[in-house]
């Protein structure tokens, strides 16, 4: 097996704006593992608050290519590499990879039922009020949206984003900026305009200062739970945890994540970093085994992939083959 791989950037629509900055591109790395006839892709975003960038996720990618020669495995791939956005470039492409050439799905090869169409969520920037009505009466049209929080003056802004779309359905992402609020208030408060999920209320690592807080809407954890290892620590403080494949380093782990954490009594969320449609498609997967899907990263691009996955009306389409899996 050879392996090839690069980085690619893809401009957003507009820009991607959160507690922590805007974006107006993501820079994603593609591998390719190539086996005669057959080749597999799998694309990876570099995770900023693992300190990854594009170039490092690469060279990750790139030091791998002996052990791709001689033949590696998934299995070999996860204790070869961390969790991570270059773990999940490979995993991916060694999913697609195999799926070419048994001539059968990834969804079956995994043992998952047959792909239907998922509702995602649309997500919503962080900005004034103002702003944030106006993103939301455009979007009023679809049946679930994701706010991006900030902390000071969050009710402001989920008070306009329901006057704005005062149908869809609501979650949001505090982005780890509620540490040092009053978090049931801060809940209570919000559910009022009928929030259903509150992501990453308090800074990763600082998820004690959620013992015994009485919440009336569901905590999730993102920051704070990467993969199976992060499990622990998230039973008793979270309701759900957000599966990204970029944080567990492929489809691999987050089949094993997903199946850990039901067993622990905890919901599912699926998310994404921004990314093209291939790097969503194995992702997808999971969204099926999910309460809430977040899977809009190839939406929020101003273009995307030959053969991306298509959505209407908020509804995301199973990725077609010749995209992958």
């Amino acid at each position: 097996m050879k392996l090839h791989a690069k980085i690619e950037r893809w401009p957003v629509a507009g820009a991607f704006t959160i507690s922590r900055g805007a974006k107006t591109h993501v820079d994603v790395v593609v591998a390719e593992i190539i086996d005669g006839d057959h080749v597999g892709r799998g694309e990876g975003t570099a995770i900023y608050y693992h300190g990854e960038s594009a170039g490092s996720v690469l060279a990750q990618v790139l030091a791998q290519a002996d052990a791709i020669d001689a033949g590696l495995t998934r299995a070999d791939l996860q204790a070869l590499l961390p969790r991570g956005a270059a773990r999940n470039a490979l995993d991916s492409a060694l999913w697609d990879l195999a799926a070419k050439k048994a001539d059968t799905p990834v969804w079956r090869l995994a043992g998952l039922p047959n792909p239907r169409p998922l509702v995602t969520a649309f997500t919503i920037s962080l900005a004034e009020p103002a702003q944030m009505e106006a993103d939301a009466r455009a979007s009023a049209h679809l049946p679930l949206l994701k706010l991006k929080l900030a902390g000071e003056g969050d009710e402001a802004r989920v008070a306009a984003v329901r006057r704005g779309a005062p149908k869809a359905r609501l979650i949001v992402d505090a982005n780890e900026a509620w540490t040092g609020r009053d978090l049931a208030a801060e809940a209570s408060t919000l559910a009022r305009y009928g929030v259903e999920l509150i992501e990453q209320p308090v800074r990763a690592g600082e998820d004690a200062l959620l013992d015994g807080v009485q919440s009336p809407i569901p905590f999730a954890a993102d920051e704070s739970c990467q993969d199976r290892l992060d499990l622990a620590r998230c039973v008793g403080r979270y309701q759900a945890v957000n599966i990204k494949l970029d944080k567990t380093g492929g489809l691999t782990e987050a089949l094993a994540l997903a199946a850990e954490a039901k067993e622990m009594g905890l919901e599912l969320m699926v998310g994404c970093m921004l990314a093209t449609s291939l790097g969503i498609a194995p992702a997808f997967l999971i969204g099926g085994l999910g309460r809430w899907v977040d899977l809009d990263g190839a939406l929020l691009l101003a273009e995307d992939r030959p053969s991306a996955m298509q959505a209407a009306q908020g509804l995301l389409e199973p990725p077609p083959p010749e995209l992958w899996g």
